[in-house]
């Protein structure tokens, strides 16, 4: 008889044990889960900016990681330092101007460019000529597995003068540093070793 009792108090003592652990275990997984749910809705809260509008109302917006953008901005830049180096009016003024506006975009590369035609009466010819010249970049492809980021721009270069419009396939290289934004330089990147690869005639229009 006691060896019976002792038996049913071992056997109790055993199931009490099991749904103890079993208790541990699902108390263990709803914290948890509580604190992982709680984690993402601090993720997810962190993601949402209220901003005051005119002192009226609370804006919702939504922040973004800013190196999302860095590639569209990288190429944006380059885009622009072409823009304003390759488009040239038959004005010193004008040409001076865009000069600066692209100097602010680029290292010394770029100026050293810059004299090397002006020495060579290029600028002067435009003036002299009445000769526009714009450019229409194709593609800028930017390498961002190593830094400084190597790029490489295609571009269509047009010189319209009085008599024809000259065509030119223009390909050039340079290297991509990151640097502060301002007003001068928005996306906040210094063009390093600028270098023309090719700038040659492929059609020539007459008017």
């Amino acid at each position: 008889m006691e060896f019976k009792t002792l038996r049913n108090i071992e056997n109790s003592f055993r199931q009490i044990r099991l749904y103890a652990i079993v208790f541990a275990v699902l108390c263990i997984a709803v914290v948890g889960y509580a604190v992982w749910q709680s984690y993402q809705f601090a993720e997810a809260q962190r993601q949402k900016i209220y901003v005051l509008d005119k002192g009226k109302s609370l804006m919702l917006a939504l922040s973004q990681d800013a190196s999302i953008n860095r590639p569209v901005e990288a190429r944006e830049h380059v885009k622009r330092f072409h823009e304003l180096f390759f488009t040239l009016a038959p004005d010193k003024n004008a040409i001076e101007s865009n000069m600066k506006r692209a100097f602010n975009l680029a290292d010394k590369s770029a100026f050293d460019y810059y004299k090397d035609l002006s020495e060579k009466g290029y600028y002067n010819r435009i003036i002299s000529g009445n000769v526009q010249q714009r450019i229409e970049v194709d593609s800028v492809v930017c390498n961002f597995d190593t830094y400084p980021y190597a790029v490489k721009t295609y571009a269509k270069q047009y010189i319209i003068r009085p008599s024809n419009v000259t065509k030119r396939n223009l390909v050039t290289s340079c290297l991509l540093l990151n640097s502060v934004k301002s007003d001068n330089n928005p996306q906040g990147f210094n063009i390093e070793k600028f270098a023309v690869l090719e700038n040659r005639d492929i059609e020539v229009v007459d008017r």
